[in-house]
């Protein structure tokens, strides 16, 4: 009886351990990049914390700047990043050159070229001479990094017109922000102007749109995010946490009768007067879906367009690398 009366004692010793345990297991950390403030969800997510329910409990949640996204690549590979906000190119990239077999994308952060919606601008100055795309032979072209999606838009634009880098024009790379600066100082002869950089008053005095986006590519499925799936195996129901989070978030966000509060929080990221951002969130905006789901067949013609210009060597069967059941999930729990 004695002998019982202890082992009973130790198995519910070790069920109390194990509740403890279990209890105070740590929140699984989640660091997630960014590259330009306002149009990437990693800039401002933060922002709106309160609405995360989950944050702090099932995930905690730090948010990286890069330069562009072929950066974002190196860091996923050595598992600085959980979640990478990767372009159609540099997640090509990503699978073929850097070997990430295991990338998934798991949702969508914002499409170019949609019917109705902002298309991205390439502009040249006023006063450049430059008026067609054949104009630009012996210029040089601001770009924020090879291979980002951005430059693979410039280059094939180029390259439908008969121009190839070194041989007709010259590439000098520089941060986002200093586009619109670099173009004005006639160190570039073209920029790329991404929002919100396009809105820039004295860019659109002095520069003009020499072309769209969605001239060459048509509707692009511009940037995703996206994890690796070991990661998303061991993490899955802190994943659907997150995505969870990240969905009311975007709700907010995209709801016209917060757009008050929204160029507030735009204005505090930027350093631009609220009033500029009368665009955000708008169908003067690229285009979000409400539920992060990405455009797959957009994707795929997109990752061919980074093939058929040298960046991969081999056709990539883009389904493979996609993973939408964390986004499907979490907003079956909104509805």
């Amino acid at each position: 009886m004695r002998l019982m009366k202890l082992a009973l004692a130790g198995v519910c010793a070790l069920g109390l351990l194990s509740a403890g345990t279990a209890n105070s297991a740590e929140p699984v950390k989640i660091r997630m990049s960014w590259v330009a403030p306002i149009a990437n969800w990693g800039s401002i997510v933060l922002e709106k914390k309160d609405l995360a329910q989950h944050l702090g409990k099932s995930y905690t949640l730090e948010s990286i700047h890069y330069q562009g996204t072929p950066q974002t690549i190196t860091a996923i590979a050595n598992n600085e990043l959980e979640v990478a906000s990767l372009a159609y190119s540099s997640l090509a990239i990503a699978i073929e050159n850097a070997g990430l077999d295991d990338i998934r994308v798991i949702a969508d952060e914002f499409q170019d070229g949609v019917p109705g919606y902002y298309s991205g601008q390439f502009y040249v100055r006023k006063d450049s001479g430059i008026n067609k795309v054949e104009d630009l032979k012996g210029k040089v072209i601001g770009t924020n990094g090879g291979g980002s999606a951005i430059d693979v838009a410039i280059r094939a634009m180029l390259h439908k017109h008969g121009l190839e880098e070194k041989r007709d024009y010259t590439m000098l790379e520089g941060p986002l922000p200093a586009m619109p600066a670099m173009l004005l100082e006639k160190k570039v002869d073209l920029i790329p102007a991404v929002l919100p950089f396009s809105f820039n008053p004295k860019l659109r005095e002095e520069g003009k749109v020499l072309f769209e986006q969605r001239d060459v590519l048509g509707v692009t499925q511009m940037i995703m995010f996206t994890a690796r799936k070991s990661f998303i195996d061991k993490n899955r129901a802190a994943m659907v946490d997150f995505m969870e989070d990240m969905l009311r978030i975007v709700h907010w966000y995209l709801d016209p009768k917060n757009h008050d509060e929204v160029a507030q929080i735009a204005s505090k990221i930027t350093k631009a007067p609220p009033e500029r951002f009368g665009w955000l969130f708008s169908k003067a905006d690229t285009y979000r879906d409400p539920n992060l789901i990405p455009n797959v067949e957009a994707l795929q013609r997109n990752v061919d367009t980074t093939q058929d210009l040298g960046f991969v060597k081999k056709k990539i069967d883009i389904k493979k690398y996609v993973d939408l059941s964390l986004a499907q999930e979490a907003a079956k729990r909104l509805k």
